[in-house]
């Protein structure tokens, strides 16, 4: 497997880890046309929505962790995507730094498994279309953690009829 392919499972893997802790099911599209990797959903009501959902693009990156808002080279395609306003079901970038050397991405022993680095996540919903042809630069707020107590915040957003 190369290493991209190896990038995708792992961020699979991180964000399924941290959506079952959050209270979410996960489920995968049988083909990515739709800039849609996971879609995650929450059962019963959240609010006034029952059963919320959230669409992620997923996204991983060998690197060192950021200290300030970082920027990701985004396909055009994924950011007219992403963007768009016109969805039903609210949908999210996620960004996975991991560390350089595979063999740092995980670790584990009898008592913990450790995934290294750590997700970000950003909404695109609503920005403005650029006239670039094939990718964009966007903007990561570092603080925005894809962890499960933002994606308790986002459910709950959601669940009340909002946005993440």
């Amino acid at each position: 497997m190369d290493s991209n392919a190896q990038k995708e499972q792992f961020s699979r893997a991180y964000v399924q880890a941290v959506a079952s802790i959050a209270g979410y099911a996960w489920s995968e599209p049988s083909v990515d046309e739709d800039s849609v990797d996971l879609t995650l959903a929450a059962k019963g009501y959240q609010g006034s929505i029952r059963s919320p959902k959230l669409d992620l693009q997923l996204k991983c990156h060998a690197d060192t962790l950021p200290t300030a808002d970082f920027s990701f080279p985004l396909k055009l395609k994924n950011f007219d995507d992403l963007r768009d306003e016109a969805l039903m079901v609210p949908r999210i970038l996620v960004v996975l730094i991991v560390p350089d050397d595979i063999c740092d991405w995980l670790q584990h022993s009898s008592s913990e498994m450790i995934l290294r680095r750590c997700a970000y996540w950003s909404s695109i919903r609503g920005f403005t279309p650029t006239n670039n042809i094939s990718n964009i630069t966007v903007t990561i707020n570092y603080l925005q953690h894809f962890c499960p107590s933002s994606l308790m915040d986002i459910r709950q957003r959601i669940g009340s009829g909002g946005l993440p």
